[in-house]
């Protein structure tokens, strides 16, 4: 035994090792002591990753209570009772979808995706990596899988030890492979997928509308302060920079949301807008695509009546989505191809 350094901690000698076995000090560290600061680090890092939430819930909740108190209630007159009515409408419908998009815990792929348990063992004894594939490929044969990496691979991941769905990604801050992952959002501290696309998009949309009420009914209050056609109050300061916040808001949550009804009508995720998906015939950026009607449907559902509200309603299960370069002639499938999505072809009949 011996002592390490100045914190005084005991560890164990290792007289058998030779020059060169240990490369820093901290490999002859107990396992116990290393693990304790990286759990630290990681609950630190948790509890960063709330902070835009928080930013996002004081300047929503100070912008309620600016429209709220400081316009409406101060300047007490018949308008301002309409105004309270549409305000709080759109103020619950963001604050609703808001929620649920944090809330909703991706998905992650099923325990069908898992290699079983004879070609697990056979997969981590072999270290030849063709071997390896054929492996994964057995496997794959029985799954609704037909994207590839971009070198034609199976798909696999080797932290979560699940062979990938299609669209699936691993997303290393949630650390966990998420259903049709379209990104991380820190906005949300949450990952943006399948469970909760919906959501997202309608929290988008709910912002916009909510920044457009605020906007509209604080402008002329707005100039006339502006112009000093009202006296200098405590209000003053609320209206005036209630209307710059929202307007600065909306300009930047209205880019965002028109990219994701672009997705939406394409039914691509921002991963597959930046890197097309690889099939076995290739990458094609289109593949997903089944025409703007059902791509709108495969996110929002095939019932209008569920469209505005965040509750679930999409299309799927998240592991298996039609694609029309599968189950065709190849020859055909490199056509379609070169024609960059002008022709649609189905890989099942609609039922």
């Amino acid at each position: 035994m011996r002592t390490w350094g100045r914190l005084g901690v005991v560890v164990p000698s290792v007289p058998s090792l030779k020059a060169g076995d240990v490369t820093f000090p901290w490999d002859i560290i107990p396992h116990g002591l290393k693990m304790a600061p990286s759990h630290a680090l990681r609950c630190c890092k948790r509890a960063l990753n709330w902070v835009p939430v928080l930013f996002i819930n004081l300047v929503v909740g100070w912008s309620y209570y600016a429209y709220v108190v400081e316009l409406c209630v101060f300047f007490s007159f018949l308008s301002t009772v309409s105004y309270l009515v549409i305000f709080h409408i759109f103020f619950f419908m963001f604050t609703w979808s808001y929620w649920k998009t944090i809330c909703s815990r991706p998905s992650g792929p099923s325990k069908a995706f898992c290699l079983p348990r004879a070609e697990k063992e056979l997969y981590e004894r072999e270290e030849r990596a063709e071997a390896q594939q054929e492996i994964l490929k057995k496997v794959a044969r029985n799954l609704p899988v037909y994207t590839r990496t971009a070198g034609g691979a199976i798909r696999y991941c080797h932290s979560c030890q699940v062979i990938k769905p299609d669209r699936c990604h691993h997303c290393s801050t949630c650390e966990m492979c998420v259903l049709k992952m379209d990104h991380h959002c820190p906005w949300v501290n949450n990952c943006v997928g399948f469970s909760n696309y919906k959501y997202f998009v309608l929290f988008l949309a709910y912002a916009s509308l909510y920044c457009v009420v605020i906007c509209a009914t604080v402008i002329q209050y707005f100039i006339k302060f502006w112009t000093k056609q009202l006296p200098d109050t405590h209000a003053k300061f609320h209206i005036l920079f209630l209307f710059f916040v929202a307007a600065l808001f909306f300009i930047s949550i209205l880019s965002l949301l028109s990219y994701h009804l672009w997705l939406v009508g394409k039914n691509r995720t921002t991963i597959e807008a930046f890197r097309a998906p690889v099939f076995a015939n290739g990458p094609d950026k289109n593949g997903f695509s089944l025409g703007f009607s059902r791509n709108v449907a495969e996110v929002f559902g095939d019932r209008a009546k569920y469209w505005i509200f965040p509750v679930f309603s999409s299309l799927g299960d998240g592991h298996s989505f039609l694609t029309r370069l599968v189950h065709i002639d190849p020859e055909q499938a490199k056509s379609v191809l070169q024609q960059n999505g002008k022709r649609l072809v189905f890989m099942y009949l609609f039922i």
